[in-house]
């Protein structure tokens, strides 16, 4: 059966359909739940779609840096919280309105509340983590603990 999976040239790996099964079965929920907006004649359907923020997890000697992306939002509107050994990240990207005069003729940026929650390492201390916001980036420090450090242990020969 795998010679039916697609070839992906740029990943140099089969498709599989059902690996991501979860996540389409929540994006056709979100796409069934939301009510569409149809425009002048129903010409093209509007929806204003669930969204995730692109994050990358960064380490080295000292520290784990998050940085999420989080275009038109302000810090308010973002919330980070440690708890149980994972940090979570949530807020909500309110939808823009049309005001009098213009008309949305396409939108496809995502809109709505978002949730992204990491299981932090061993080997850092939630109490100590720090984040700043600035154009559109939150980055996210956490230090690493000097508890938890790796040691190597020699093993002898009987």
């Amino acid at each position: 059966m795998n010679t039916l999976l697609r070839w992906d040239p740029i990943t140099r790996t089969q498709w599989n359909p059902f690996k991501d099964r979860g996540e389409l079965e929540s994006r056709l929920a979100t796409m069934l739940a939301s009510r569409a907006a149809t425009g002048d004649g129903g010409k093209e359907a509007m929806t204003v779609a669930e969204w995730s923020p692109l994050v990358d997890i960064i380490e080295d000697e000292k520290q784990f840096l998050i940085r999420a992306e989080l275009p038109d939002m302000k810090k308010e509107q973002v919330k980070l919280t440690v708890e149980n050994d994972v940090l979570t990240i949530s807020g909500e990207r309110k939808y823009e309105k049309e005001t009098i005069g213009h008309k949305h003729h396409r939108i496809e940026r995502a809109y709505g509340n978002f949730m992204r929650s990491f299981s932090l390492p061993e080997n850092t201390d939630g109490s100590k983590m720090s984040a700043d916001y600035k154009d559109g980036m939150l980055t996210v420090r956490l230090p690493k603990s000097d508890k938890a450090k790796s040691k190597t242990i020699e093993v002898k020969v009987a």
